[in-house]
């Protein structure tokens, strides 16, 4: 009786969110580098009833990444050190991206370069498949090579330079650029992205992190460091959506990091983001994040909240 009431209530709810121009029929995401490259992990998790995809980030060219071991679980999350891993844009357009969307899937394409031309060259590449994507991300958060003492993302002038080479290429879609929590102030990098003419932002990327083999005295990854995410930077994640939504009020955010159950999807909201990331809880349940929206309708069911999109920055100030 409970659960045949439950599904009515969630059935009344309104799952559609507004990413600027960007309408997704509900508010969750899967993360860059968690959802593969096409559609390995969609024969698990239906894609269709996904707000949209995001891929493994794309260079211009093939990457090899990092050399192993790449990831290493840690207490309350995970660090990895993939390096960006992928089999280059027009690969990817021509054998990967008909399999996902033949799945139903709203696929924003995730794009990345070591240099600003490398970040125009893969969005231009991007071209003839842009008819079948809804949005495309540019991830800043991969190193420099014109600066090679910085992350794009860890610079204003280097993130608004990212974001201009991808505008360039006039694929007509919205861009989204995924900033980095590694920085001084996330509110100057996210003004830099927006002046650009980004239509909104991810946050947040992975948290700079190192493992110790103790007993080998060695770094556990094979490049040394690598990014935390999971559970232990949800805290981050929610002040770098905050911060960002109060000094830019009404820019979409997809706000991302450590996002495992619906409650966690409500604050995330609450803090000022309109649709919601999931990534690393994948790696353990590759279901995790119809899980999350199932959960996420639920709770509004429960507290009659009748649109979901009605949450985005409903956090009050403190007493």
């Amino acid at each position: 009786m409970v659960r045949r009431r439950r599904r009515r209530d969630v059935a009344g709810v309104d799952a559609r969110v507004q990413l600027g121009p960007l309408e997704l029929p509900n508010a969750i995401v899967a993360a860059s580098g968690t959802f593969g490259h096409g559609d390995e992990l969609a024969r698990h998790c239906d894609p269709s009833r996904l707000g949209a995809v995001t891929t493994k980030s794309l260079a211009p060219y093939e990457w090899p990444g990092n050399p192993p071991p790449r990831l290493h679980m840690t207490a309350a999350g995970m660090l990895n050190a993939v390096g960006l891993q992928g089999p280059g844009v027009e690969q990817w357009v021509d054998h990967d991206l008909p399999a996902l969307r033949a799945r139903g899937a709203r696929v924003i394409a995730s794009v990345w370069g070591r240099s600003v031309e490398e970040f125009g060259r893969a969005a231009k590449l991007l071209g003839p498949a842009r008819e079948q994507l809804v949005a495309v991300e540019v991830n800043v958060s991969c190193p420099n090579l014109e600066d090679r003492s910085a992350m794009f993302a860890h610079s204003a002038a280097a993130t608004r330079a990212a974001t201009t080479a991808v505008l360039d290429a006039d694929l007509e879609l919205p861009v989204f650029v995924k900033l980095s929590p590694n920085v001084t102030d996330l509110r100057e990098i996210a003004a830099a992205a927006l002046a650009a003419g980004a239509t909104g932002l991810t946050l947040v990327n992975t948290v700079l992190a190192l493992v110790v083999d103790a007993e080998r005295r060695r770094p556990a990854l094979g490049a040394g460091g690598g990014g935390l995410s999971g559970p232990a930077i949800k805290p981050v994640a929610l002040r770098a959506v905050n911060d960002v939504a109060r000094a830019h009020p009404g820019v979409p955010i997809i706000g991302t990091g450590g996002v495992t159950t619906g409650v966690d999807a409500v604050e995330m909201l609450l803090a000022g983001a309109s649709a919601v990331g999931v990534g690393t809880a994948t790696f353990h349940d590759p279901r995790a994040s119809l899980r999350v929206l199932e959960d996420l309708l639920g709770w509004c069911a429960t507290r009659d909240v009748s649109r979901v999109s009605d949450l985005t920055g409903a956090l009050e100030d403190p007493a």
